[in-house]
């Protein structure tokens, strides 16, 4: 990726989504939200988009307007978009909160914010499947990572369809008998879409491809990824198209989401074989850091999906939905990103710094940005309070799980300043840190000469 085209504004994504996860956390800590409120409340539903929305929609837009380009070796679309894009998630985000404190209040006003608040979120989401959707049909055919991406982007779609459908009837703007009744059957499909979807199925394509690069591991292109990619899109397509003709029909949900269910966990068996593949045939001995605690993100998404299992066979699963929604997305999508981004940022960073410079002086490498004897604390801190959050949930000790929020908290502060001295060169040897010809990055907005030429290239390293 020497002379890739760096994304300007994917920094200033990762830090508003950082900061989103540093408030929802700190709403868990003071008891805002489940388990102190109901699964459906109005100060639950805040802090679950928060975290969706705002930590974990944000964090994958922002990579992928960066990575989307590596996986299709062709530039994104549009490198002027991501800014708007942000700007309208950012707005849309908060008049949905702002809509939600309405009715958390007690208070029924005029006007509802939510409608407007999910219009501005679609108008942002639109804008993310035009840039990206253009970027991925110049490059067609794909290649398995990018379908996988292209997947989970038509499960953004849905999302935010069924999103709008929810805000424009809870905010009275509707009262259509269908779309009502699939704002009062259809949240499990929002989740599948948005959370098994966009979110899931998006993390793993692209994390076929930077652990590989990262371990320096053979592309995964073999029968069982493309059984993973199949098995996932029956997933989603059965548990969506047929969630939403059964609640039209006035047929029976729960056949539906039991075979998503099954489906689903297919998926995930494959995708956790492939993973094991990478890990063995890697030529990178010595793993690093951030593919060390992917290791452990993994582990918790089997984790999750064994948790399901033993909840549904127990009878279980709607008493500790919740539990087991929080492991999946604190233990795994959270995981996997706190891990990535701490490699992203430094990987970043040094091909803005001293990628051009490579060849004509002495550059330090990007091993060198970080320490990663300091950082691991904070990621086992991270994950032990994660474990034990997600046990006081099963055990119903809602007290004790808003302890256990407190040293996620902390700890993704630490991981988060970690990342800050990564992007300011603060752990690099003061002899090497600026060599002439070498500029300090920006903190929010990355430097690419071809970007700022408006040019760009395809992303992989040229001879």
């Amino acid at each position: 990726m020497v002379g890739a085209t760096l994304s300007r504004w994917t920094m200033t994504y990762f830090a508003v989504a950082l900061l989103s996860f540093a408030a929802a956390q700190s709403l868990m800590v003071a008891g805002y939200g489940f388990p102190n409120a109901p699964i459906n409340a109005a100060p639950t539903l805040i802090v679950v988009h928060i975290v969706a929305i705002g930590w974990l929609s944000l964090l994958v837009c922002g990579s992928l307007f960066q990575f989307v380009p590596v996986l299709i070796a062709r530039p994104l679309y549009s490198n002027s978009l991501p800014l708007p894009t942000l700007g309208f998630l950012a707005a849309g985000l908060i008049g949905l909160l702002l809509g939600f404190l309405q009715f958390a209040n007690g208070f029924a006003p005029n006007v509802s914010l939510l409608p407007l608040g999910a219009t501005l979120l679609d108008i942002g989401f639109a804008l993310v499947l035009w840039n990206l959707g253009r970027t991925l049909w110049a490059a067609r055919p794909l290649a398995l990572p990018a379908r996988f991406v292209t997947a989970g982007l038509f499960s953004l779609a849905a999302a935010a369809a069924l999103g709008i459908i929810f805000a424009l009837v809870l905010g009275g703007a509707t009262v259509e008998p269908h779309l009502a009744a699939l704002t009062a059957f259809g949240l499990p499909l929002h989740v599948i879409a948005g959370v098994a979807g966009w979110l899931t199925l998006t993390a793993m394509g692209v994390s076929y491809r930077l652990l590989a690069m990262f371990m320096l591991a053979p592309e995964s292109e073999g029968t069982s990824t493309r059984v993973t990619l199949y098995l996932g899109v029956a997933a989603l397509t059965v548990g969506i198209v047929g969630g939403v003709v059964a609640i039209a029909s006035h047929a029976r949900l729960a056949a539906i989401l039991g075979a998503t269910g099954v489906l689903g966990l297919g998926a995930l068996t494959f995708y956790g074989r492939d993973v094991i593949q990478l890990y063995r045939l890697r030529k990178r001995r010595a793993i690093e850091l951030n593919s060390r605690v992917s290791a452990m993100a993994v582990a918790n998404l089997g984790a999750s999906a064994i948790l399901a299992i033993v909840l549904i066979a127990t009878g279980t699963l709607n008493l500790h939905i919740g539990a087991l929604v929080f492991l999946a997305v604190f233990g795994w999508l959270s995981g996997l990103g706190l891990a990535q981004l701490y490699k992203i940022v430094a990987f970043l960073t040094w091909l803005e710094c001293y990628g051009p410079m490579l060849g004509k002086i002495l550059t330090p490498r990007v091993q060198d940005l970080v320490v990663e004897r300091r950082a691991w604390k904070w990621f086992a801190l991270y994950f032990i309070a994660v474990w034990s959050g997600t046990a006081a949930m099963l055990a119903g000790q809602a007290a004790i799980f808003r302890g256990a929020s407190a040293p996620m908290l902390v700890a993704t502060i630490g991981i988060t300043a970690q990342l800050l001295r990564a992007r300011r060169l603060a752990d690099v040897s003061p002899v090497s840190r600026l060599p002439q010809g070498v500029h300090a990055p920006r903190l929010l907005v990355s430097y690419s000469p071809q970007t700022e030429r408006g040019e760009c290239n395809d992303g992989i390293q040229k001879p």
